[in-house]
């Protein structure tokens, strides 16, 4: 009995495991929730108008190909119907670039996957087209005749 209450050399034994085991965890946790590389739905909201719209696609597709190059690749463009969409689109093709939308694309063929989102913000409203490469932001002052940027273009690059 008197054993029991008695003090071994090492005490710490079982805190160094518990330690051990919270920051395994911890690393293994923060290697989940890492951005896997897929991108976002599409979306833009309706209360954008036509002529707004596309301003604000004219203006995003051609610092797009800034960064991937002029129609030299074809973009797969998942739209949601919005005018936002549809402007996008419009550009694209403007630009030269050749336009996937719901069908599936032979593994020869590069194609771009692109995603879109408008969201409105304090008066203004936020755009960003996203590549698997790089990532274009920007906000916009919208008016009844069309949209200028109010703000300067945040450009990402992955990889």
């Amino acid at each position: 009995m008197l054993d029991l209450f008695r003090r071994r050399g090492n005490c710490l034994g079982p805190i160094r495991g518990l330690v051990a085991t919270s920051a395994l965890a911890i690393f293994v946790s923060g290697c989940q929730s890492m951005e896997s590389g897929a991108l976002v739905t599409s979306a833009a909201q309706p209360e954008v108008s036509g002529p707004a719209a596309g301003a604000i696609a004219g203006d995003m597709v051609s610092r797009l190909a800034e960064q991937i190059g002029q129609g030299k690749a074809t973009v797969t463009l998942k739209q949601d119907g919005s005018p936002f969409g549809q402007a996008l689109e419009a550009a694209l093709k403007g630009w030269g670039y050749a336009i996937v939308t719901d069908q599936k694309t032979d593994n020869s063929a590069a194609a771009i996957p692109l995603a879109y989102v408008i969201v409105p913000y304090d008066g203004q409203v936020l755009a960003r087209l996203s590549t698997s490469s790089v990532e274009l932001g920007r906000a916009y002052k919208v008016t009844t005749s069309g949209a200028t940027p109010a703000s300067a273009l945040s450009l990402m690059r992955r990889g």
